[in-house]
C-alpha cells in the first residue's frame, strides 16, 4: 500500500524547531496519551488514546473500538496524524526585562504516517505491552486474570493498528526568540510557578544557543 502523505501542517518558526529524533521520541514516550487525527471527505475524525512507541521500528501502535467511525479511515492509504502534547504554561510579560506581550510556551510532537491493521496475534501482543507499560505500581494487573471467553469477547470489540512514522515534527516554543535576560526571567518565574519540567526545557534550550 502506498502512503499518501499530505503537506506538513504544524507551523514551526526555525528557532522553535526540534529535529533530534531521540529527544522527540522521549517526549512521545513520556506524554503517550495522544490525539489521533484522520480526514475523510474534508472532515476531521479524532480519537484520544494512548499510543505505544516502538523506537527500533519507528512505529506507533494503538487500538480503537470497532464502533469508532475513525477505524475504517485508518486503512484507506491516506495520512494519519498523531499529536503529542508535552509540558506547557502561560508566560507573562511581567517576567521580561523589556516590554512585550503575553504568550504561551509549550512542547508538541507530530507524527505522520499511514496505518495498517494488526492481526489477532499482533493485537494480543500490543495489549500486553500497553498494560505492562502502565502497570508500574504494586502488583500489576494481567490479562490472564480475566476469564478466557470474556477476554476474547473484549478483544473482538477493538481493532489494533500500527502507524509507521513517515514524518516527525517537533515544536519546542521556549522563548528562544527572546533576549538572554528575558529568557532567564521567564525560566525563574516558570519554575517558581511549579512548572519544573517546562522550566528545565527552557533552561536546556538556553544552553543549546
Amino acid at each position: 500500500m502506498n502512503c499518501r502523505l499530505g503537506v506538513a501542517l504544524l507551523y514551526i518558526p526555525r528557532h522553535f524547531q526540534e529535529t533530534d529524533t531521540q529527544r522527540l521520541f522521549a517526549m512521545v514516550e513520556k506524554y503517550s496519551f495522544a490525539v489521533l487525527v484522520s480526514v475523510v471527505d474534508g472532515a476531521p475524525l479524532i480519537t484520544h488514546l494512548p499510543l505505544l512507541l516502538d523506537r527500533e521500528r519507528q512505529t506507533l501502535l494503538g487500538h480503537l473500538a470497532n464502533a469508532n467511525p475513525q477505524v475504517d479511515s485508518l486503512f484507506d492509504g491516506r495520512q494519519t496524524l498523531a499529536v503529542f502534547q508535552g509540558p506547557h504554561a502561560y508566560i507573562s510579560p511581567r517576567w521580561y526585562a523589556s516590554p512585550n506581550v503575553p504568550t504561551w510556551n509549550y512542547v508538541a510532537v507530530h507524527a505522520y504516517g499511514c496505518a495498517t491493521r494488526l492481526d489477532d496475534d499482533g493485537l494480543a501482543d500490543l495489549l500486553e505491552r500497553l498494560t505492562a507499560s502502565y502497570e508500574t505500581d504494586g502488583e500489576p494487573w494481567r490479562s490472564a486474570l480475566l476469564p478466557a471467553d470474556r477476554l476474547r469477547k473484549m478483544r473482538g470489540a477493538i481493532t489494533g493498528f500500527e502507524l509507521p512514522i513517515e514524518r516527525l515534527e517537533g515544536k519546542y516554543k521556549l522563548n528562544q526568540n527572546r533576549s538572554l535576560v528575558d529568557r532567564e526571567g521567564a525560566i525563574n518565574a516558570v519554575r517558581n510557578s511549579g512548572h519544573e519540567e517546562l522550566a528545565q526545557l527552557m533552561s536546556d534550550a538556553l544552553q543549546d544557543c
